[in-house]
């Protein structure tokens, strides 16, 4: 079976679970930005949780159909129509062929994450079919789709009926509380600059995408002084090279935070304030620019604790799913 890319929406790329194991060698895990979504996109049309499905951007793809098969669309409120028709979000559907499915404006969040029954059947690089488009790796030839493309998709069960309530999901707060875990680096601010850090509200920039999230509109940081380490730079924000985790908050000369996100590089020379835990990680993938957030200092045993809350939803959403 193959889906025909009319119109291939923005920055739509196919995702999976990602690509762990090679983070050291400067591949980053990648997959779906929101992984809550991805998984129950998945599993509303009866695919495995790690199945390969399309991420769009603010805006959705226009797509053809050649056989029939059942489709969900989860994460950003995206409202998918078939031949026209709108159908529900978070609630698989059926489509046969020859039908096609489009969308309307963005309602809510930023991505929208769209399983098809199968799965698409593009190769596995690394062990996933995630696009690392950075890198040109994996899903389709690694780069976004564009129009003309075929998507492969395996066979499935073209479950449909199944859907997810409202209270099972999770979207950001306004403004977005981010929980963040202060790091190694945090003793190159001086006190006060770390409390306003954290009192201040922050907006979501332009400059957004799966690489990292920029932040603007808070008070620059201040610097303890020191003696500038060889190998570091002239800017007080640098550092000798270090690994960047997943999560991490850098804010290059002390003006502007970025978290780095699913695809971001795995090391470089800008300290690190802290990391936004994993629990929180989805939140950031739904912000939209312009959107308001502040971050929430946590100690290690509220991530953990957080960690162990997320998991807890995800498989009660699950356990909802499969009813």
């Amino acid at each position: 079976m193959g889906v025909n890319v009319i119109a291939p929406g923005l920055a739509t790329t196919v995702q999976d679970l990602g690509r762990p194991g090679y983070y050291h060698l400067g591949i980053p895990e990648g997959g779906g930005m929101d992984r809550f979504a991805t998984v129950i996109a998945n599993l509303l049309v009866g695919n495995d949780a790690n199945a390969a499905l399309l991420e769009a951007t603010f805006m959705g793809p226009e797509l053809e159909f050649t056989e029939d098969a059942s489709v969900a669309v989860t994460g950003g409120e995206l409202p998918p129509k078939v031949n026209g028709e709108e159908r529900p979000t978070w609630e698989s559907f059926p489509v046969k062929a020859g039908d096609r499915l489009s969308f309307g404006f963005l309602k809510g969040g930023a991505r929208a994450y769209i399983a098809i029954s199968g799965g698409i059947d593009v190769p596995v690089v690394l062990g996933s079919r995630t696009t690392y488009v950075l890198g040109a790796l994996g899903g389709l030839e690694g780069r976004a789709i564009k129009a003309g493309d075929v998507l492969p998709v395996g066979q499935g069960a073209n479950t449909t009926g199944r859907s997810l309530p409202a209270h099972l999901r999770r979207a950001p707060a306004n403004p977005a509380e981010l929980r963040m875990l202060p790091g190694i680096y945090w003793h190159r601010i001086t006190d006060a600059a770390g409390k306003r850090f954290f009192e201040d509200t922050w907006k979501v920039a332009p400059e957004a995408d799966r690489i990292g999230y920029r932040f603007r509109g808070g008070a620059p940081l201040e610097f303890v002084e020191r003696e500038q380490p060889f190998g570091a730079g002239s800017d007080p924000s640098n550092i000798v090279d270090a690994c960047y985790p997943y999560g991490s908050v850098q804010v290059p000369s002390g003006t502007e935070p970025i978290v780095l996100h699913r695809d971001a590089v795995s090391g470089g020379g800008y300290m690190m304030l802290g990391v936004v835990i994993s629990a929180d990680m989805d939140l950031i993938a739904q912000l939209q620019p312009h959107t308001p957030a502040r971050f929430q200092p946590v100690t290690m045993d509220e991530a953990l604790a957080a960690r162990a809350d997320a998991r807890t939803a995800l498989q009660r959403a699950r356990d909802h799913v499969a009813g």
